[in-house]
């Protein structure tokens, strides 16, 4: 490579033209930089640049405890979830506790609970659902258990064997459903047919009915329109009230409301003097009224040991007493007939107590 062509010196003029400026304009981007990064690193102390590492390494078993400590991902995974548990191989193992121990852990838990209760009510009034391992706070309903056991002992006189005097009972008592049945029915009111009889109306017998009809409306109208010229006359017979009659009729409704007022005292200083009487009344009245309630309750739980509450659109119907007539009773079971009425005798127990809407019985 040549060599820099040089500039011309021939004046004091010329000597400054070819000056190189760079070593400034360094300087001054330098400088730039500097104020925005927030001053020169040179003119730092040396603490804020550089520090001491004073650290020492971790002991080998330090590390082995460390790597221990880490959990799996798939564990991490069920941690993060507080629904769901983790599996027991996941689990460590707990060291078996004695007793007492454990009498210790279950009244620090309980107080826990308590404390943690009250807090959550007292602040924000909101109860935590999750608190106890997924029972809520509040329980669910247990229904009542029905006073009619599952399985009815029959009586004596329906057995395959009965004795002469309890057989007989049975029988008369199935004869009085039956005919309470009858009764019913007959004596019931009758239903509403579906059509009317009659006979067909020839074309000539509605012409005259349909004239009977104008005629009567017409006779209607006739009386009204005399009834309104009646009324028409009166109102205009009508004579005008004076005012010696309007102050006769004021005196005579003064008097009234004063007769009105003496009576309603009497009847308050009557009343008054009375005290004692209507107190010893409302006493009886009271008496009364608390043994017409034990009544009722007594005959409610007397009808629920025969029928159940009404559940459905349709009562309950018992089922008629099974009894054998006298000429079926053979005295042993071997010749004794079957018959299928289990299944129905434990359909009609489960409505009896309750547990199943009754159905109306369709035969088929």
């Amino acid at each position: 490579m040549g060599k820099i062509a040089k500039g011309s010196r021939k004046g004091k003029k010329a000597w400054g033209a070819n000056i190189s400026t760079e070593d400034i304009e360094d300087f001054f981007e330098q400088s730039n930089k500097d104020a925005l990064s927030g001053g020169s690193l040179s003119q730092l102390p040396n603490d804020s640049l550089f520090y001491v590492d004073n650290s020492k390494d971790l002991s080998v078993k330090r590390k082995i405890e460390k790597h221990r400590e880490k959990v799996l991902r798939c564990d991490s995974v069920l941690q993060k979830n507080p629904f769901v548990r983790a599996l027991p191989s996941s689990k460590p193992k707990q060291k078996k506790k004695s007793k007492k121990e454990n009498k210790d852990v279950v009244k620090e838990k309980d107080e826990t609970r308590d404390g943690q209760k009250s807090d959550g009510a007292s602040a924000s009034g909101m109860v935590d659902i999750w608190a106890n391992e997924g029972e809520g706070d509040n329980p669910k309903k247990v229904p009542k258990p029905s006073v009619i056991p599952a399985v009815e002992v029959e009586a004596s006189g329906c057995s395959y064997n009965p004795t002469f005097e309890s057989h007989q009972e049975s029988l008369a008592q199935a004869v009085a459903e039956e005919m309470q049945k009858v009764y019913r029915k007959e004596l019931g009111p009758e239903p509403v047919p579906i059509t009317v009889p009659g006979e067909v109306i020839n074309d000539e017998d509605r012409y005259f009915l349909e004239v009977d009809n104008g005629s009567d409306d017409e006779n209607v109208e006739n009386l009204s329109e005399n009834q309104d010229t009646g009324n028409e006359n009166r109102s205009r017979k009508t004579k005008k009230v004076t005012r010696v009659e309007l102050n006769k009729r004021e005196r005579h409704k003064e008097l009234h409301r004063k007769e009105a007022e003496a009576k309603k005292r009497e009847e308050l200083s009557k009343q008054i003097d009375s005290l004692p009487n209507i107190i010893e009344e409302i006493t009886k009245e009271d008496e009364e009224k608390q043994k017409r309630h034990i009544r009722r309750v007594v005959a409610m739980q007397e009808r629920l040991k025969v029928r159940p509450p009404r559940l459905g659109k349709h009562k309950f119907e018992p089922a008629p007493t099974q009894v054998l007539l006298s000429e079926e009773i053979t005295g042993s079971l071997r010749k004794l007939k079957g018959c299928c009425t289990l299944v129905k005798d434990r359909f009609k127990s489960l409505e009896k107590r309750g547990l199943i809407v009754p159905v109306k019985g369709k035969r088929k």
